[in-house]
């Protein structure tokens, strides 16, 4: 396994971020706006000071906004923040599609325009998923990925499997960012336990900690850490 295709540590210096948390926040709503709509809730948030802005999981290619007119306006909005700023900006493009095909030109656009990062969706696939790591580490690419669809495994206690599990499978997959849950607010969860998927994402050893759920110790030797979104 190749691990994260880039790293917190390369992503902040890409970013030119340190010393602090990245910043960042999802357009809403989240569907129904034109494209131009969107490029302008984009720049709205960068030039008001977040580091990244993000596609929803649930925006695609739909008849309201096709994906690469979406793509042309984000970036548009994020190079007139980084010219009014002077700061380092992102936003997340959604390639997420029905065929590896699609992906692999949605995924080459948004290079060519210049975007430093794109997304995918937790339910594409575990080989969709590495074979995007895979690109995404050959381009430059900092890869995040949603994980839409994780409740499908996670959220019934006497079956399925943690999103823990999730986690140690997506280091090792090679996403750089990961929706990891938080102790407030959406996608809530036990503080220990979110704890624990934090350290599954971060950490270099892993030793056993029952209360976070941990059972089992984990050397991930130079595999990089991965940022828990």
């Amino acid at each position: 396994f190749q691990g994260p295709a880039t790293g917190i540590v390369v992503e902040r210096e890409r970013m030119d971020k340190f010393g602090r948390p990245f910043l960042g926040a999802t357009v809403k709503p989240k569907l129904g706006l034109s494209g131009k709509n969107y490029g302008r809730v984009v720049y709205e948030g960068l030039r008001g000071g977040l580091d990244f802005l993000k596609d929803d999981e649930n925006i695609n290619s739909q008849p309201f906004m096709r994906w690469k007119e979406r793509f042309l306006y984000s970036m548009e909005a994020v190079n007139r923040s980084i010219a009014s700023t002077g700061e380092v900006k992102g936003h997340y493009m959604n390639i997420t599609a029905a065929t590896m095909e699609e992906m692999y030109e949605r995924a080459e656009f948004g290079k060519q325009i210049g975007t430093v990062i794109v997304m995918i969706d937790l339910v594409i696939g575990y080989t969709a998923i590495q074979t995007m790591a895979v690109w995404a580490r050959k381009n430059d690419m900092i890869l995040h990925l949603h994980r839409a669809g994780n409740s499908t495994y996670s959220r019934q206690k006497i079956h399925g499997m943690n999103f823990r599990v999730i986690c140690k499978w997506m280091r090792m997959a090679g996403v750089d960012h990961i929706h990891a849950g938080t102790v407030v607010g959406k996608l809530e969860g036990d503080p220990l336990m979110i704890k624990g998927f934090y350290n599954t994402l971060l950490e270099p050893y892993l030793d056993i900690n029952l209360p976070q759920g941990i059972f089992f110790q984990q050397d991930w030797a130079s595999l990089r850490k991965v940022a828990p979104v």
